[in-house]
């Protein structure tokens, strides 16, 4: 379990990878604004309402918040790959997803920082809270700009060496390097890091080639066992009768809160009203984020096995549903104006 586990991560690791590939940063920038409020709000309403939810069950306020907490969490490589299979990955939608998955992505390892140092009673106060978001944001930047600098030379480097395979086995070391260094050293999700990589090496001379690599990697090994091993590791036996009830309203409001918070934020960013429920159903899936935030959980001692069984069902449940709701908005494009 443990080995499909480790190998799932992977997977995603390399799925974020390339859809970082297909991120031209012209376009990318050209949605800073409903990017960041998608973001944002996808972070606060999860928290808000995920809390408020979870506390007539009985659990600490403690517990509530750290379970809003755990629904802030976004993961989109399944987005990202539905819209990749689509050719959609390069539209206005996309560059958005991809851009307040980023911002989500900081604000949640952010909040899960500071409750964690607030809980743990650490007396770091202030200032190592400070510290904690500026070293994300130092990462990010920092590693985008050695990313764009160095990835696309070392490619073209490597392909001319006169071994087998050279390129390509130097971008997965590359890649792997980038998602180590996102949580060693930045204290934000893998995927981070392999999504920026990705980008670095989306206008190499090399690109295409790159490509082909890593889709068949990916798609044919990775990513299966990626959702398998989320499977595996619902144990819905634990669950008690009141444990069933809150799994459906974890599922409930994990769906809707970042459908209203993200989509809310896209319109407010001035996209149209189908757009911003594209984004929104795009943030709904969870992933391994959501298990990283819950795992900080029960190490740090405020939820139990039962409850991490209840996000790990959460996980499965918007990691299945998010596809085909993604599918069916996109095919509602033209439905407004006729």
């Amino acid at each position: 379990l443990e080995t499909v586990h480790e190998l799932g991560e992977l997977g995603v690791i390399f799925l974020m990878f390339a859809a970082g590939l297909e991120v031209h940063l012209s376009d990318f920038v050209k949605t800073g604004k409903p990017a960041l409020f998608a973001g944002v709000l996808g972070v606060v309403v999860p928290i808000a309402f995920g809390a408020l939810v979870v506390l007539p069950f009985g659990y600490a306020v403690e517990q509530a918040v750290f379970l809003g907490i755990v629904l802030a969490a976004t993961s989109v490589s399944i987005s990202a790959q539905t819209l990749m299979e689509l050719g959609r990955l390069r539209s206005r939608e996309g560059f958005t997803l991809l851009g307040a998955a980023v911002v989500d992505d900081v604000l949640a390892i952010g909040v899960l920082s500071v409750f964690v140092a607030l809980a743990e009673g650490n007396s770091g106060g202030a200032l190592g809270l400070v510290w904690v978001i500026a070293r994300m944001i130092l990462f990010l930047v920092g590693a985008f700009l050695l990313g764009v600098w160095l990835l696309p030379r070392a490619a073209r480097w490597a392909e001319r060496l006169p071994v087998s395979e050279g390129l390509m086995s130097l971008v997965i070391v590359s890649l792997l390097a980038f998602a180590w260094a996102s949580e060693a050293v930045g204290g934000v999700a893998a995927i981070t890091g392999a999504f920026i990589a990705g980008v670095a090496l989306s206008h190499s001379s090399v690109k295409d080639e790159i490509e082909r690599g890593i889709h068949t990697l990916t798609y044919a090994f990775f990513v299966p066992v990626f959702l398998v091993g989320i499977g595996l590791m619902a144990n819905v036996r634990s669950l008690s009768g009141s444990d069933v009830g809150l799994t459906i309203a974890v599922c409930l409001i994990a769906i809707l809160t970042k459908l209203i918070g993200s989509g809310a934020g896209a319109k407010l960013g001035g996209m149209t009203w189908i757009e911003s429920l594209r984004v929104g159903l795009g943030m709904v899936s969870r992933g391994e984020v959501g298990l990283i935030v819950a795992g900080v959980g029960i190490t740090a001692g405020v939820i139990g096995t039962n409850v991490f069984t209840v996000v790990v069902v959460m996980v499965l449940v918007t990691t299945l549903v998010t596809p085909p709701l993604l599918r069916w908005a996109l095919r509602e494009k033209e439905a407004p104006n006729g």
